[in-house]
């Protein structure tokens, strides 16, 4: 009788696993509105968005979600159901999704595991059961849940995120649950436990390269470093969030240009995408894709990189070499290809020479260049140069 209830106990878990890892096979992909809207955010131009990014190309690259961040809300109605700001959004959130849904694509919101979220708006404390079957009503296919206001331990986290993920799983819809408490509570050791599909690692990205000033704004390098130590906690269903792409704001005066950013090189901006990709982040866009220059589009529409991110293995990329000068990481993929990253660090163009065995594969690979877009030779090494915070990715195919 024992070994049966174990046995059933397992099935249960199992099912359960099973069921989160439904929920995000690979990394989310999409845009998101904080860094362009911040608290204007409004149906218009929600809706310009969604336009955009099926015109562009975004919808067909895998950008799937829309995701509305802060200052959405419009309190709570009489019988204390969340309702969006009448004036932002008119049509309500309802039909914003069903719009979002045709062009085929998803809509994520934003709450707080908090009475106000961080800009001051209603949060769902108290009100998770009553907040996620409204979500699950208006068709939302993903939460961003804050932490703003809420106590600093990690019980008190773990708990009002479980709560939380609990009452997803029992709205009556799949809705997939972004973890947001920026890294202190250590989110990577139990947010898949509680039942959250991502997590954020770092407090919010600013646009810029690095915080070498100590500003206090995350740089795109700040968060590489970060989740580079973190790849055992990654996989189907559990991501390393870091936050935004900040590829093509250029030093955009709204919430990214706070704390010193002040904008990036195409070579910055490049290699964030690489290292998104090769440490499996959710990744999700924020500058105006109504008006992206040439190339911003170059860099966000890179199918190959891209691919990196949506393999199906799930297998983030681990950092082999660690210098002043280099990072070199390397995954595995699916298919049984390789996927090497050489990032330059300085602040000088630098010559660099990559044994393949150094890195533990033996022998002979097709290398192709993901952003030549072309094979560039067969080989058991590679030598060239790399500029100023540049990143090289190449996938090697064995010979």
């Amino acid at each position: 009788m024992k070994f049966k209830l174990i046995i059933a106990l397992l099935l249960i878990g199992a099912k359960t696993i099973a069921q989160e890892v439904k929920l995000a096979p690979t990394p989310p992909m999409g845009w998101m509105s904080w860094n362009l809207l911040s608290n204007k955010i409004n149906e218009k131009d929600v809706k310009e968005i969604v336009d955009a990014m099926s015109s562009t190309g975004m919808v067909k690259a895998g950008y799937q979600y829309i995701f509305i961040d802060d200052c959405w809300q419009g309190g709570r109605d009489y019988r204390n159901n969340m309702i969006a700001d009448p004036k932002k959004f008119p049509s309500g959130i309802k039909a914003l999704a069903d719009y979002i849904h045709s062009k085929g694509m998803k809509l994520g919101i934003y709450s707080d595991a908090a009475p106000l979220t961080c800009g001051g708006f209603t949060g769902s404390l108290n009100f998770e059961e009553q907040d996620a079957k409204t979500f699950a009503s208006w068709g939302i296919d993903y939460l961003k849940y804050d932490y703003c206001n809420a106590p600093e331990d990690v019980e008190t986290a773990k708990k009002r995120y479980g709560i939380m993920a609990k009452a997803l799983r029992n709205s009556g819809r799949e809705i997939v649950l972004g973890i947001c408490e920026w890294g202190p509570r250590e989110p990577w050791k139990w947010g898949a436990e509680i039942g959250g599909q991502s997590w954020r690692t770092t407090f919010d990205i600013r646009d810029k390269w690095i915080d070498k000033e100590n500003k206090g704004g995350v740089g795109i390098y700040d968060v590489i470093d970060k989740n580079a130590s973190l790849a055992q906690f990654s996989g189907p269903g559990k991501w390393n969030d870091g936050d935004m792409l900040v590829t093509g704001l250029r030093g955009y005066k709204g919430p990214s240009g706070d704390l010193g950013g002040i904008g990036c090189t195409d070579n910055e901006y490049q290699s964030q995408m690489s290292m998104w990709c090769m440490l499996n982040s959710p990744i999700y866009a924020s500058n105006d894709i109504r008006k992206m220059d040439e190339a911003a589009k170059n860099i966000l529409l890179n199918s190959e990189v891209i691919a990196l991110n949506q393999d199906p293995l799930g297998k983030q990329a681990e950092r082999k070499i660690n210098t002043p000068i280099w990072d070199v990481f390397i995954r595995p993929l699916a298919n049984g290809d390789y996927a090497i990253a050489i990032l330059n660090k300085s602040s000088i163009v630098q010559d660099s020479k990559i044994n393949f065995l150094e890195l533990g594969l033996e022998g002979k690979y097709q290398v192709k260049d993901l952003w030549l877009h072309k094979i560039i030779g067969i080989a058991n090494k590679w030598t060239g140069k790399i500029t100023s915070h540049e990143t090289k990715v190449f996938r090697l195919k064995k010979v």
